[in-house]
């Protein structure tokens, strides 16, 4: 198609309506960008549906942004991290080929479970919030929060009577993404409101799941081995368990600095375990970044 030109005596009456439709219309970038496109025209630089298609393609791209930056705040996912941004070359121990498959989201679709065990600092915190970053940006619904957060939420819920609205709550996003287990204590009681929240969403939800801890400590976490079993029945059914097993990157800078003796030890995931009716599988230590 050749380039089209404007008709000089037409112009402004036809420029005042299609300007009057964009603001009919809530189109802004559409109408901030038209005299530009209309300039390119006149040179001959795009043809008319070259023009259209600029001119949509603004528009969307500047929904798009809203629709991403208002679910990440949603979300929570206000400390925004990219897996662009992560260093592997720091953590050999991670295949990115397999990272950049998780990147796909179809752990999500299937309604799956995805641990990233480390010490801290070494990037499990990054990750997660990168993948609900991918996940927002491909229209998937995402909520982040750490397990005392989402815990003490739970406790306060059920103290006012309405612990039933909270799960229901954090079972609408697609993703759930629970930070920081085994970092604080659990309060009293709040091992048993946590396995309400994952027996409501197993198999309906995905999850992604940071832990400093193993799981055979899990007992230690939760406040008891029954409860850290039920859990584990659930979350290690469909899983993927990633264990990191680098240094922290934030004091990469001093290493010298800290004592051997805390220095970076390893985290195992357990065997994965057949499910077996009655037979919760057993809390045991294994070979670690192993799909379940």
């Amino acid at each position: 198609m050749t380039a089209t030109t404007l008709d000089p005596a037409a112009s402004p009456a036809t420029l005042d309506r299609i300007r009057a439709h964009l603001v009919g219309l809530n189109m802004p970038r559409a109408l901030e960008v038209l005299e530009h496109i209309l300039r390119r025209i006149e040179r001959g630089e795009i043809s008319a549906l070259e023009a259209i298609d600029t001119l949509l393609g603004e528009e969307l791209t500047l929904r798009e942004g809203r629709r991403v930056r208002s679910a990440l705040k949603m979300g929570r996912l206000i400390n925004i991290k990219t897996l662009g941004g992560f260093d592997f070359s720091f953590q050999p121990s991670l295949d990115r080929d397999r990272i950049m498959a998780l990147a796909q989201l179809d752990f999500v679709d299937r309604h799956e479970a995805v641990h990233f065990l480390g010490q801290p600092g070494c990037g499990k915190t990054h990750l997660a919030l990168a993948l609900g970053v991918e996940a927002v940006k491909s229209g998937r619904s995402v909520y982040f929060a750490t397990l005392a957060d989402i815990v003490s939420s739970l406790a306060k819920a059920e103290r006012e009577g309405t612990l039933r609205e909270r799960l229901r709550f954090l079972c609408r996003p697609q993703l759930l993404i629970v930070d920081e287990i085994g970092y604080l204590p659990v309060i009293p009681g709040g091992g048993n409101l946590f396995f309400q929240l994952v027996n409501a969403r197993y198999e309906r939800g995905a999850m992604i799941l940071t832990s400093n801890r193993g799981f055979a400590e899990w007992g230690d976490v939760f406040g008891g081995t029954v409860v850290a079993t039920a859990l584990l029945d659930r979350l290690l059914h469909h899983a993927v368990v990633v264990q990191i097993g680098g240094a922290s990157y934030r004091l990469r800078r001093h290493a010298d600095l800290i004592p051997d003796n805390t220095r970076t030890r390893s985290i195992t995931a357990p065997q994965p375990q057949p499910r077996r009716r009655g037979r919760p599988p057993k809390m045991t230590s294994a070979q670690p970044d192993t799909d379940l």
